[in-house]
Parts: structure tokens; C-alpha cells; sequence
């Protein structure tokens, strides 16, 4: 067994000696921007005629990499190469699997900056958010190793007399990742190597947005020697590759990270029964959020600005926990309004490149566009106290933007928007405020900010939501001290980075045997 898990540690960018290092391996991993990335199926390096150009999202002039695209006849080959690994890999020691993944923690280790230099050309992140990101990968991948050696030991079970029990988990068989562009790397990698290490084999479509970071990890892990076909890495359009995955009759469970509308989708076609399927498919879904802060009349203000700043504009708000709504006591509201509205607009945007930026651009066009979309329904719904606005045209940049005195029934107070907004809303009492935050189809993150122990109770029992934080902000969940997952549309509550998170990837299997 390993030593016990441990966070890792994230870097210090305040110290000049660290931004010079990252300057450096950001102007040597644009050096190496525009090349092209195969398919990987079965260890098998295959360039197709149709492919996709990843560009930067903060100069869309920039090509990050052209990545060669699936179609149905090779998801159907994916497929294969995945069924005929896991014949071996389901029989290889749960020690050993765990081994490649401590393997690709020590290299991503030594090379973390590469990994987050590239998610900042490739998904607008500053430097502070790829490392946080970089760092919850290797957290991934070191929590999973350690949770199947807990699960591969012998299992508590009641003692007979007449009898030895035992209880083994197994490995499902072959499962389809359809991972986020919004955490390229480690949600990406942490729902895969979850599969994984549990003996499984898998077939990756990444994020359209993101290829080339999940090209990256493949090559990580041909590097520490993982098996051909035990991840088999297939891009491709989602409405074509995606659904004839889900769909086929191998497929013994779906992992999905995304909108609301593409997990519904998923789980009804998995619902559906195909010829020569032998299982029920699994489907292990999150789904995003409509994440509220909620400020009490006695709170530490100075926290509760930070919190919803921090909350509501890191990565541009495009994080399924991130603050979308401030609910706060009507005693407190308009000074609270009035010092969010300061310290935000204090914020830099630009290129995420830069040391100084606080917020970069959003992911791509579509995005750019529904988020502007949503600004102007809340000019309707609400009042606009700062933003709104566009940035540097070369970039998909959006100014963080504020809506004060929103109803909680409006649009923009129930819907997710995905991008640097925040409505604020008024209310009488702290029960008001817990009813307002629960006024939502989601039901992923939310926090409280008070010093009442009555009123934090009322929100322990009260507010429906996967991960409740008190005194804190609401994102930024760490791997094995928050499993992270949610309730009603924010998904199945899977808590990744959970001690019950591989069980779903997984079948238990009890042996009796009489004397």
C-alpha cells in the first residue's frame, strides 16, 4: 500500500521565480502549437481525411492542433480493440493497474507546467487556474491508485461459522468517457483512469474544444506503458461518434461530464435495450449547476465579497460550480452589491497568457454567443451594474458582468449561463434566502456565509444541494476532502474524488463457501 493520500500542493505564482518558469514553458509550448494528432485505437496511430482545428480561444487566429476525426466505422474498430484489452485487463492484479497510474502522476508531476501551459492556450486558462487544474489530476490519479487497493483487500463482512465468505468488486467491462472542455485535464483524466484502474477498458471522445490536452494525456500514458486498447482515443462529433457509442451493444456503462441537455440525452439512449445486449448500461453523469452564495445579515462581508467574486468569475464562471446567483439579506444587500461591484471590476481580462490577467476569454463561438444572449435577457430581468460588454475582438472575451435586483423566478436566476454572470437577489429572511437558492432544477454547490449556528443548521438540513460549503466559496473542491457531485439535473451525485466513486465502475461479486 501507498503512503496516505495527500493534496497537491499548488504553486506559488506571487513568486517571480515561479512566473518566469511558466513564461518559459509557455513560449516553448507555443513553439510546438499546430501539429496533428491521429486517432489511437488499439495502439494502432491513425490520421484521417476529416480533421478539426483547435484554436485558442483568446486569439482565434491561433491554431493549438489539428486533430484527425472519427467517424462510425472507427467507433465501431474502438469498440473492438476496447472489448478484446479488457479481456486481459479485467485479470491484471488491482496493484498493478494501480501502479500506471502512480506511473502518470510521477511524470505529470515533473511536468506540470507543460500539461497547464498547454490548457492555457487551449482553454483560456491563467496560469493559476491550469496549475489548480494540473494539480487536481495528479490528485485523481493518486486517489484512484490508493482506492483500488482499498477495494481489492479483503471486505468487511459479517463472520459465520459454517462458512468463508467473500466479497470481490469487478470490473464492468467496456465503457464510453465523454469528458468536459471546461477541466480538459483533470476531469477528463479522472474519469478515465477511474474506469481504469477498476479493470475496465474505455473509449474516449474528448471535448470538441480541448483534443489536443486529452492528445497529451494519451501520450502520457503510452508512456508509462498502459496496454493497447485499454483507452482508445477517438474524437469525433458528438451526434455521430458520441451517440453510436452509447448506443452500441458492448457498451457496458456511459461517464459523462456536461450540459443538462447532452446527459438527458445519453441517459435515454442508454436506457434503450440493444440486440445482443446483456446488461443494463450504467450511466454516470454530471451535469452542471445554478449555484447560489447565500449571504447572511451577520456575515463576515470582507469573506462574502471574496467568496462571490472568486466564485462567480474564475475561468469566466465557466465552471458547473461556480456562483451564478448571490442571494443576500436585505439588511446587508446593497453594501455587499455595492463592494462586489468594486473588487470586480478591478479585475484584469485579457490574454490568459499574461500574469496579471484575472479573467480570460470563454471557451468558443457558441459559448460567446449564449452568454450574450443571457446578458441581454437580464437587462429585462434585472438592473446592470457592471459589464455586459465584449473585449479584444481577436478573443471570445466577456467582460464579468453583475444583474442586481433579480427576481429568483427570472430567467437568468434558473437557468445555467456558463459564462462571467451573477445576478443578485434580495431577501427578507436567511429561510427566503435557503428557498431561493433551492428554486432551481439543479442542485450541485452552494455556500452560506453567516456566523449564525441556527441558521447554518437550517441550511445543513434544508439546502439541496451535492456539495454545501459554510464560510467558504463554492468552488474549488478538492479530490478526496469534497467528493464532488450533485442532485436532481446537476447529475447522478457521483462524487468524483469519493471513496464511493470506483464502486460505480465496478460489480460486487460474493463467494461462500461451506466446510
Amino acid at each position: 500500500m501507498r503512503t496516505e493520500f495527500r493534496n497537491e500542493s499548488f504553486v506559488n505564482f506571487k513568486d517571480e521565480r515561479n512566473n518566469a518558469e511558466y513564461d518559459r514553458v509557455l513560449e516553448q509550448t507555443e513553439a510546438g502549437l499546430g501539429k496533428e494528432y491521429p486517432l489511437i485505437i488499439g495502439g494502432e496511430r491513425i490520421m484521417t481525411e476529416h480533421k478539426a482545428v483547435s484554436i485558442n480561444p483568446a486569439n482565434k487566429a491561433q491554431v493549438v492542433g489539428i486533430v484527425s476525426q472519427a467517424n462510425v466505422q472507427y467507433a465501431e474498430q474502438a469498440m473492438q480493440a476496447a472489448a478484446a484489452a479488457f479481456e486481459t485487463w479485467k485479470r491484471t492484479d488491482p496493484n498493478e493497474r494501480a501502479r500506471y497510474l502512480f506511473r502518470a502522476a510521477a511524470i505529470l508531476r515533473r511536468r506540470r507546467h507543460e500539461f497547464s501551459a498547454l490548457m492555457t492556450f487551449e482553454a483560456g486558462k491563467t496560469r493559476v487556474e491550469a496549475d489548480v487544474e494540473t494539480a487536481e489530476a495528479i490528485d485523481f490519479l493518486e486517489f484512484y491508485g490508493r482506492e483500488i487497493q482499498r477495494l481489492s483487500q479483503p471486505q468487511p463482512l459479517t463472520v459465520s461459522q459454517e462458512e468463508e465468505n467473500e466479497l470481490y468488486y469487478l470490473p464492468l467491462g467496456v465503457g464510453v468517457i465523454i469528458p468536459p472542455w471546461n477541466f480538459p485535464l483533470a476531469i477528463m483524466a479522472g474519469m478515465t483512469m477511474a474506469a481504469v484502474v477498476s479493470g475496465n477498458t474505455v473509449v474516449l471522445k474528448p471535448a470538441s474544444p480541448t483534443p489536443v490536452i486529452a492528445a497529451k494525456f494519451m501520450a502520457l500514458l503510452e508512456e508509462v506503458g498502459l496496454p493497447s486498447g485499454v483507452v482508445n482515443f477517438v474524437p469525433g462529433p458528438g451526434g455521430e461518434v458520441g451517440d453510436y457509442l452509447v448506443d452500441h451493444p458492448l457498451t457496458r456503462f456511459v461517464s459523462f461530464t456536461g450540459s443538462r441537455d447532452v446527459g438527458l440525452r445519453i441517459n435515454e439512449r442508454a436506457a434503450k435495450t440493444q440486440p445482443g445486449q446483456k446488461w443494463i448500461k450504467r450511466v454516470i453523469a454530471e451535469m452542471g449547476g445554478k449555484d447560489a452564495i447565500i449571504v447572511d445579515q451577520d456575515a463576515d462581508l470582507d469573506l462574502a465579497v471574496d467568496a462571490i467574486t472568486l466564485s462567480a468569475f474564475g475561468f469566466s464562471g465557466q465552471k458547473c460550480s461556480a456562483c451564478s446567483r448571490a442571494i443576500v439579506h436585505e439588511k446587508v444587500y446593497d453594501i455587499v452589491l455595492q463592494r462586489v461591484v468594486e473588487r470586480a471590476s478591478q479585475l484584469v481580462m485579457g490574454i490568459p497568457a499574461a500574469a496579471a490577467t484575472d479573467v480570460g476569454p470563454v471557451i468558443d463561438e457558441k459559448a460567446y454567443l449564449k452568454i450574450q444572449e443571457y446578458i441581454e435577457i437580464g437587462k429585462q430581468e434585472g438592473r446592470l451594474v457592471l459589464g455586459g460588454g465584449t473585449g479584444d475582438p481577436n478573443g471570445y472575451f466577456i467582460e464579468p458582468t453583475i444583474f442586481a435586483d433579480v427576481d429568483p423566478n427570472a430567467r437568468i436566476s434558473r437557468e445555467e449561463i456558463f459564462g462571467p454572470v451573477v445576478t443578485f437577489t434580495k431577501a427578507q429572511t436567511f429561510d427566503e434566502a435557503v428557498a431561493y437558492a433551492n428554486n432551481t432544477d439543479y442542485g450541485l454547490t452552494g455556500a452560506v456565509i453567516s456566523r449564525s449556528g441556527p441558521n447554518l443548521e437550517t441550511a445543513r438540513r434544508e439546502l439541496f444541494v451535492g456539495n454545501l460549503y459554510f464560510n467558504r466559496k463554492c468552488t474549488g473542491a478538492l479530490v478526496g476532502t469534497h467528493p464532488f457531485g450533485g442532485f436532481n439535473m446537476s447529475g447522478t451525485d457521483s462524487k468524483a474524488g469519493g471513496r464511493d466513486y470506483l464502486l460505480l465502475f465496478t460489480q460486487a461479486k460474493l463467494v461462500a463457501e461451506r466446510f
